[in-house]
């Protein structure tokens, strides 16, 4: 290929990627918490974009509850035990619960919703949802892991007179385990961030604390996005 397919390719793939609201939402989710560390809580331009920012990823949400709401009401993947599914429900439930209540606090600060009060109220419930959405998530992850772990303990005795990174099947489980990992850290730090949002720890858990934790997450959430790179061109 040429250095201009090259090109033209690689400017396909961030069409791609740019292309998908999540990954915009992403963005704006790094810059947000980007400037609430820089802002450390204190009044001033990284302050006003920690706000505006936050606003605006808020019309990205709008009904986006409806995606956990199917996974809520979905069958689970054949195979995968009772206790996990059960924490996956609930972790859907929770998630779903504070995307709704979301549009609650957006219609509240868009001058449409009059009751700040209940608005603020509702807005604080909505995080306490996502906090135990993420503490849900990391549970699960953890039992994905352990599962994983488990077969590939089993593959590596099946494979133990081959080269067990040859195998197609030991790759799968390889690779399922490091997206696994990384599922797992940042559901492990957004607990941390919403104890920070929720001003639970306010001593520790800082705002340049919660801007940190948060930029964290949000980088490994657009790295997840990421789009594949094809492996032929298409007709």
């Amino acid at each position: 290929m040429s250095t201009l397919d090259v090109t033209r390719a690689e400017l396909a793939l961030v069409v791609l990627y740019l292309n998908k609201a999540e990954a915009r939402d992403k963005i704006c989710r790094a810059i947000q918490y980007g400037s609430k560390f820089l802002s450390n809580g204190e009044p001033g331009t990284a302050q006003n974009v920690d706000k505006s920012t936050s606003l605006a990823r808020k019309v990205f949400r709008l009904f986006k509850f409806v995606n956990d709401l199917h996974g809520l009401i979905s069958p689970p993947a054949q195979g995968t035990p009772l206790p996990l599914v059960l924490l996956g429900k609930c972790k859907n439930a929770l998630l779903s619960t504070f995307l709704f209540l979301d549009q609650i606090v957006w219609l509240s600060r868009t001058g449409i919703y009059k009751n700040k009060e209940r608005a603020e109220l509702i807005g604080r419930i909505s995080l306490f949802c996502w906090m135990g959405s993420s503490i849900f998530s990391t549970l699960v992850e953890l039992g994905e892991l352990g599962r994983l772990s488990s077969a590939r303990k089993k593959l590596e005795k099946d494979l133990k007179n081959k080269n067990k990174y040859e195998d197609e099947k030991y790759q799968v489980k390889v690779r399922q385990s490091n997206e696994r990992s990384l599922a797992l850290i940042k559901a492990a730090m957004d607990i941390v961030v919403a104890i920070g949002l929720l001003q639970l720890a306010p001593k520790k858990v800082t705002p340049r604390v919660t801007g940190a934790f948060g930029l964290v997450t949000s980088l490994i959430s657009c790295y997840q996005l990421l789009p594949s790179a094809p492996k032929s061109k298409a007709s």
